[in-house]
């Protein structure tokens, strides 16, 4: 399972698509392709979400690391696998999705805030956690809880912008997860995908020099 995580932590950056057509998804996934992105992440309350992470697990699997995100609970966790997601997203902690991911050998990040949750959903097994809202809870929050927690896998989600990515990278987030700006829906809804390939390349290259 560290293998995935170490690609994690090469690549920096997780692209979220929420919130798209069904259609838009596939010219989507190969627009962020082209501008760099490894790891795209599909979140469940997205219209034909789990027909979208089959799809393009099918034609980008060797290329992208496609996973399910906003996966809330146990049933969606096993709907998340049959589809064929890599991995299992959540913004909460939930002790079955992770005992269903280990038991599965898919790794599961939750979304965790506190170091109690932190610890608690590593312990269970997940291999990393999502820090979610990091954006919400001041620009030390990240730097002051690895202080007692270094060992721990941490990827930061929920106000992540071009400009503050890599302050996080520099406390010791090992990943980002971006939404909506980076998989603009603007852009997408005026069919607009080599602008989202820019976006894709710009968020790569700033990721690398963090």
């Amino acid at each position: 399972m560290a293998n995935l995580v170490e690609q994690l932590q090469a690549k920096k950056i997780v692209a979220i698509i929420r919130g798209i057509s069904y259609e838009q998804g596939d010219p989507t996934a190969q627009a962020l392709l082209d501008g760099g992105v490894h790891f795209l992440e599909v979140t469940l309350n997205t219209d034909g979400a789990l027909k979208m992470i089959s799809e393009m697990n099918e034609k980008y699997g060797d290329k992208l690391s496609i996973g399910a995100g906003t996966v809330l609970n146990l049933d969606m966790a096993k709907d998340a696998v049959a589809a064929g997601s890599k991995y299992i997203v959540s913004p909460n902690l939930d002790e079955a999705v992770i005992d269903y991911g280990v038991s599965k050998g898919i790794e599961v990040w939750p979304g965790t805030l506190t170091p109690t949750e932190i610890v608690r959903a590593y312990e269970m097994g997940a291999s990393a956690v999502k820090v979610f809202p990091i954006g919400s809870m001041g620009d030390d929050y990240l730097k002051n809880i690895r202080g007692p927690l270094p060992h721990i896998p941490m990827m930061v989600t929920g106000g992540i912008t071009i400009d503050n990515m890599n302050h996080y990278f520099s406390q010791g987030a090992i990943a980002a997860g971006l939404g909506g700006n980076l998989v603009n829906k603007s852009l997408i809804q005026q069919g607009k995908y080599n602008e989202i390939t820019k976006l894709a390349k710009q968020y790569i290259d700033k990721a690398q020099e963090g």
